[in-house]
């Protein structure tokens, strides 16, 4: 879809429409992020400017960053990471959604309808919402927030790298490759790796002993 598709997907509802969408469900180490992204004003600039804007797993992280700034300057906006310790009490699909839930409720707009990348409802939001499978790659708003959830994490995981590069979190961003795996063998968990994604490992790890 081009970008003038992704905001006449938008327009469809005839309201307002605040996208979410979140990153790092997956991996096995750092924070979840959602953002939530409310465009006031839609010119043909702002189109043109944003011409490569799509489903943040579709963009080079060239491009995400290309456009990361744009986004934040011509947006109401708000970017909202959950940490592990959340996440190992609630566990991560509650982490992503109260993420989503926060940056949203922080945002909003009268008469808003928010739309939420995926097939959940966020729970406990007290807005209108709907959801909308693959909605990164059909709504501008939605895409917009995955880009600043994309990008935010991945600097964040660069920080995290910092501290300990041994697991090269800077190209795997917490995700369990082969590398990360051998190098939780080698040098175990740190206060960033989400405990409970690695249960089975270390179980299959005991019965080999055995």
């Amino acid at each position: 879809m081009s970008v003038t598709d992704l905001f006449e997907f938008d327009r469809q509802f005839n309201q307002t429409v605040i996208g979410t969408d979140e990153a790092g469900r997956g991996p096995a180490a750092g924070g979840v992020y959602a953002a939530a992204v409310y465009f006031p004003k839609v010119t043909d600039g702002l189109i043109k400017d944003l011409e490569i804007l799509n489903d943040s797993k579709k963009l080079t992280p060239k491009k995400r960053n290309s456009i990361f700034d744009i986004i934040l300057s011509n947006t109401l906006n708000k970017i909202v990471c959950v940490e592990v310790d959340e996440i190992e009490k609630i566990n991560i699909l509650n982490s992503s959604l109260k993420a989503m839930n926060i940056a949203c409720s922080s945002i909003m707009q009268k008469n808003a309808l928010t739309l939420v990348d995926g097939n959940k409802l966020i729970r406990n939001y007290i807005y209108p919402q709907k959801f909308i499978v693959k909605g990164d790659s059909k709504s501008a708003s939605i895409a917009a927030a995955s880009i600043l959830a994309k990008v935010s994490r991945d600097r964040y995981m660069q920080k995290l790298h910092d501290e300990f590069p041994m697991y090269n979190w800077a190209k795997n961003a917490g995700y369990l490759t082969r590398e990360h795996m051998e190098a939780i063998d080698k040098y175990g968990l740190t206060k960033y790796h989400r405990p409970s994604f690695l249960r089975k490992h270390f179980e299959a790890k005991q019965l080999s002993l055995i």
